[in-house]
């Protein structure tokens, strides 16, 4: 995580859609760019331009470029977990720098978690958020909540301010975001349809 604050705290999936920022899948042609700008500025990561590619290829929506005017301001990827993984990340039994594909949900499997690998922007980019959370916001996502691990200061504020909080685990200082239809489904009886509902009106 990396630059940004945020005055007012704003649940990750209530966050303004910024009409000045455009929100997009990434394209293979700018991978490259994008690892540059992820090695410039989130400490500690260790990903080159060739294993993002590989990624990449293996889930073209995990990664979200963020711009304006046509000009790259940033981008933030997304390791979208299976079962397996889920339960690797909260055990600690997957390497986040280089995770293995089978913790890593198909195109056939449900998404089990959503990992925030890394959020990479600079200026008016981190407005992007709202549309990033957005993407996350489809069929294919909506059912999973989400976890990062926030590497600076900036990113701890961004965590505290879009509803992430600490969790228990084994993987050391991990974060979750609870989406909103899972709260209401776990603190309501029988409002589970209810829920359904809600995620409906916010895709």
């Amino acid at each position: 995580m990396k630059r940004g604050s945020f005055a007012a705290r704003h649940d990750f999936d209530a966050l303004p859609l910024s009409p000045e920022v455009d929100v997009r899948c990434a394209q293979f042609s700018e991978i490259a760019a994008l690892s540059e700008m992820a090695h410039r500025l989130v400490p500690g990561v260790q990903i080159g331009t060739a294993e993002l590619a590989k990624y990449y290829t293996f889930d073209p929506q995990s990664i979200l470029t963020f711009s304006r005017n046509g000009r790259l301001l940033g981008g933030m990827a997304f390791l979208f977990l299976n079962d397996r993984g889920h339960d690797a990340l909260l055990l600690d039994e997957i390497c986040l720098t280089a995770p293995e594909t089978h913790y890593l949900a198909s195109a056939r499997e449900d998404v089990a978690a959503i990992y925030i690998w890394a959020i990479a922007a600079t200026g008016r980019g981190i407005a992007g958020l709202g549309k990033a959370a957005a993407h996350l916001r489809q069929v294919r996502f909506r059912g999973a909540d989400c976890y990062a691990q926030p590497s600076t200061v900036a990113g701890r504020d961004i965590m505290r301010a879009t509803g992430f909080e600490p969790i228990a685990s084994f993987q050391a200082d991990l974060w979750c975001y609870e989406r909103p239809w899972h709260r209401q489904s776990m603190r309501m009886p029988g409002a589970i349809i209810q829920a359904r509902s809600f995620a409906d009106a916010r895709h």
